[in-house]
């Protein structure tokens, strides 16, 4: 017994070094074809040696291609995002790259590595594949640019889990890595303002040049009255939601807003505060540099989806029906028509009509200081769903304004904030105007007595032009009334 116990200890023992022999070879092995075999004859090995394993074994791998076509593959850029912040015990190599002027660095994958996942107690494995590619006239095939010769890769991802899974996979862990992907962009992502390049207005893909916004907007330290403030965060928040619901009703996913009020009451900051909190990036369009509808329409089918369009001083910028009929009775015919093409009809068409489904979850804002000037057509629902007025500084506001700039909150009770509060209603006073005098001194309470004396002035001016408006409106009624008295005299005059 003895001697048939050893000896099956000892057959156990040589199997035993000869799997572990052979799994220190495999990994030397693929140690060694890393270092010092090319890529692509690497790939090609270890990708026979998957295939003929996979022959005996009950795992499924799906290959997640990063285009399909010239389509980029949402998977692919979801699982990216997605796998970036795992890690696990077997990997040994990271890419890490930080693109000048964003805030967060972006990790990825490295060429062969693989990394495990667990979802709902099923294990998946994933293994980033790259590889490079040669034309057959000796350039590089780049997928995004079929003129290019530069080099390029031919990526994918491979997804290993057991064939028993494959539903999981499908219906529920994919959506699942789409889902999480979104949200973790969403949360990394640097905000744009796009502005128009007038250079490059024939090349779709360059119409629009990004810059940072770099704005410290928020809704918390915006200067607006607070349940105002709540109100636009309801419908924002209720806007992104809905979008099953757009579809059902048949309308396109995007909302528009009309900020009006005087100048420096804070609608630039308000913009950049709902950029912040969605972050959606910019377009900032100037109509005025625009020559013709065409070029308009270009514009917008250029801008993305999960961005904000913006028109600044709607007012000034398409004074439209005016401009038509300028046109027409112009002197300086057709040459002066086609210079300037931009029209009410044309503008609406992209707000409201077939062009403004052309994306999704869009946001769309007119800014104007002068509301009454603005055309009926542009303020019905469904164009502008939201107004928003933007009003002179109130006392909410300058709380808020003294919290962000003295560091005095409510609970302090500042001995001059009584005063202040009851001057406010009647000075006319912006939020701007008011955030500059609090910047004037370093000391608070100089800064706060600075702004009682700033508000008293502005009380005294209005009350000065009031009583100028108001002499000027008698002068004239007066002289209208010599006028008449005058008209009378010489209409009696001829009757005698």
């Amino acid at each position: 017994m003895a001697t048939t116990s050893e000896s099956n200890f000892a057959k156990v023992k040589t199997i035993l070094s000869a799997v572990g022999s052979i799994a220190a070879t495999a990994v030397v092995v693929r140690g060694v074809a890393q270092e010092f075999l090319p890529p692509e004859l690497h790939d090609y090995i270890f990708s026979g040696v998957r295939s003929l394993l996979r022959r005996f074994s009950d795992q499924l791998t799906m290959v997640i291609d990063e285009f399909e076509g010239l389509d980029a593959n949402q998977i692919y850029d979801a699982a990216e995002a997605y796998l970036g912040p795992k890690v696990s015990p077997t990997t040994r190599r990271l890419k890490i790259s930080k693109p000048e002027k964003e805030k967060h660095f972006n990790i990825t994958m490295e060429r062969g590595e693989e990394i495990s996942d667990v979802f709902n107690g099923q294990k998946f494995k994933w293994v980033w594949v790259s590889r490079r590619v040669e034309t057959a006239g000796g350039g590089f095939y780049n997928p995004r640019d079929m003129n290019s010769t530069l080099r390029s890769e031919v990526r994918s991802f491979e997804l290993t889990f057991s064939k028993k899974n494959r539903a999981v996979a499908i219906d529920s862990y994919l959506p699942f890595i789409v889902n999480e992907a979104q949200i973790k962009k969403r949360e990394k992502k640097t905000i744009k303002i796009f502005t128009v390049d007038y250079e490059n207005m024939y090349n779709i893909n360059d119409m629009w040049k990004p810059v940072t916004l770099d704005h410290p907007a928020t809704f918390e330290t915006l200067a607006m009255d607070s349940d105002q403030k709540g109100l636009i965060l309801k419908d924002l928040e209720r806007f992104l939601r809905r979008r099953e619901y757009y579809r059902k009703v048949g309308k396109a996913w995007k909302r528009g807003y009309l900020l009006y009020g005087p100048p420096g009451t804070g609608k630039s900051s308000l913009i950049a505060a709902m950029a912040n909190y969605l972050k959606f990036d910019v377009y900032d369009l100037e109509l005025t540099e625009l020559r013709r509808n065409s070029e308009l329409r270009k514009l917008l089918v250029a801008t993305a989806n999960k961005s904000i369009l913006v028109v600044e001083d709607i007012d000034c910028t398409i004074d439209l029906q005016e401009k038509l009929a300028n046109r027409e009775s112009s002197s300086m015919g057709i040459h002066h028509r086609e210079e300037s093409q931009v029209t009410l009809s044309g503008l609406l068409n992209f707000v409201d009509g077939l062009w403004s489904s052309c994306g999704d979850e869009r946001i769309i804002i007119f800014t104007t200081n002068h509301i009454e000037k603005l055309d009926p057509a542009l303020l019905r629902p469904g164009r502008m769903d939201v107004h928003i007025n933007m009003s002179y500084c109130t006392p909410c506001g300058f709380r808020l304004l003294a919290s962000n700039y003295l560091e005095i909150k409510d609970h302090d009770h500042h001995p001059m904030f009584e005063e202040i509060e009851d001057l406010l209603p009647n000075a006319k006073a912006t939020p701007a105007e008011v955030a500059e005098q609090l910047l004037k001194e370093d000391d608070p309470d100089a800064s706060l007595q600075g702004l009682i004396d700033f508000i008293h002035k502005k009380i005294e001016e209005d009350e000065v032009a009031r009583a100028e408006k108001s002499k000027a409106e008698l002068a004239e009624k007066q002289e209208e009334m010599e006028e008449n008295v005058a008209d009378e005299k010489e209409d009696t005059k001829q009757q005698i």
